[in-house]
């Protein structure tokens, strides 16, 4: 068969390697990652979508693209541990219910289009996505990696696994028939058996990771914030299965006694943990448990509740969780529990992700230690370490860059002037 010039030409330029683009970054200070200081100053080189060398004494290819960002530091991309890109941003609780049941979703899609794009320009790119409604965010994480939106990397639950009634039942509060049975997912389940058949359930759906409520929540109608919600049977279910998938596993738990249910059940992290008691954190320290404060999540609630937007019950919970949640992070943070970066973001706007630094270094956390828990701690609890969360030749090119020094003023992580994703740049307002 005869070949038309063009498919001639498409095959030869199929068949001679196109040289992939070198990117050398430049900057005043780099932290790796893993260090306890900064490096001055800082110098790394890309080609394509990997880190080709770190340091100053790295070879610099002559047709390379020189970016040199000044005064300012250039990091690992930062990783958030817990976030809902499928949800509008804004805590109001029963608020928030009624948009989800005017809006189709195909809008709420859309929307969540734009609140990725909102966390990758802030340096997010790569996040742990912690349940949402109807596979928004499972279509979310495939659309980006498709390259169809621009957003960051997404691991995510498809449904929170919850008991009926509980902070994960979407129809909690709710009178019986109005919200049936299309947002009563196998997800919400009662007993090992029904718990192991809805991990199943997520994994088939596309979930990566999976959520549960181990406690009750802040924002929902019905149920106390710090009640246990699943048996120890249950949870010993849920982690077993998950794990005999491969699958992580997240516990929403403010409440200590249903944290530690969690905990001994295995799980990998614990989301919230506003009560916890000594005895759940040296636990959590025993079984290397992550802890995952999200203080930005209350954060977020404050505004509502001071304008008296919150429904009484919830307000009621809001106060508790708020005035807890100080003393128990504290307390984590200097009894060494591993802390990883996590924001619960939707519950304030999203984009404010970096939030969370200022909180926990206000906590207690050296800023050196609050930036490795949002690379390379998180990167351990993604179960990424071996291509992301450090700055080292050979890994995934996720870069950014803050004005300035942030273990001078945590809060330049606010304000990210470089965004590099797998080698592509996002952003560069230097």
């Amino acid at each position: 068969m005869l070949l038309s010039r063009f498919q001639a030409l498409v095959l030869l330029c199929a068949a001679v390697p196109v040289s992939a683009q070198t990117i050398v970054l430049k900057a005043a200070r780099l932290f790796d990652g893993k260090a306890d200081k900064l490096q001055s100053p800082g110098l790394v080189v890309v080609t394509g979508q990997r880190i080709e060398s770190v340091g100053t004494g790295s070879e610099l290819p002559a047709n390379a693209q020189v970016i040199d960002l000044g005064d300012a530091t250039l990091l690992p991309g930062f990783m958030d541990a817990h976030t809902h890109l499928g949800y509008p941003g804004g805590g109001d609780g029963p608020t928030f219910l009624i948009r989800m049941l005017q809006q189709t979703v195909a809008e709420r899609t859309l929307a969540s289009s734009v609140s990725a794009r909102l966390t990758l320009q802030a340096g997010f790119t790569t996040v742990r996505d912690l349940g949402g409604m109807d596979f928004i965010n499972v279509g979310l994480r495939e659309g980006i990696n498709k390259g169809h939106i621009e957003g960051p990397r997404m691991q995510t639950t498809a449904y929170s696994i919850g008991s009926t009634g509980g902070h994960c039942d979407p129809t909690n509060g709710t009178r019986f028939g109005v919200l049936q049975p299309e947002l009563s997912p196998p997800a919400i389940a009662n007993g090992p058996d029904a718990i192991r058949a809805a991990v199943r359930w997520n994994h088939k759906y596309g979930a990566d990771v999976i959520k549960v409520c181990a406690t009750g929540g802040v924002l929902s109608l019905v149920d106390d914030v710090d009640s246990p919600q699943l048996t120890q049977e249950e949870l010993n279910a849920l982690v077993d299965q998950s794990h005999t998938m491969k699958l992580r596993a997240a516990a929403h738990a403010h409440g200590a006694e249903g944290a530690k249910r969690a905990i001994r059940a295995g799980i990998d992290s614990i989301e919230h943990g506003s009560f916890m008691d000594d005895e759940a954190l040296r636990l959590m320290i025993q079984k290397g448990t992550f802890y995952v404060p999200t203080l930005m999540a209350l954060e977020g609630v404050k505004p509502s509740l001071a304008a008296g937007r919150l429904d009484p019950h919830i307000a009621k919970k809001a106060r508790l969780a708020i005035d807890a949640i100080d003393a128990t992070a504290r307390k984590a943070i200097s009894m060494g529990v591993r802390i990883a970066f996590g924001t619960d973001a939707a519950v304030y706007p999203h984009g404010m992700n970096a939030g969370e630094f200022r909180l926990l270094v206000a906590h207690g956390m050296k800023p050196i230690a609050a930036l490795r828990a949002a690379t390379s701690v998180d990167a351990e609890l993604l179960g990424l370490s071996d291509r992301l969360g450090t700055l080292q030749a050979g890994k995934i090119a996720d870069i950014i860059a803050v004005p300035g020094d942030p273990l001078q003023d945590i809060r330049v992580t606010e304000r990210v002037m470089f965004v590099m994703k797998e080698g592509k740049i996002y952003r560069n307002t230097k």
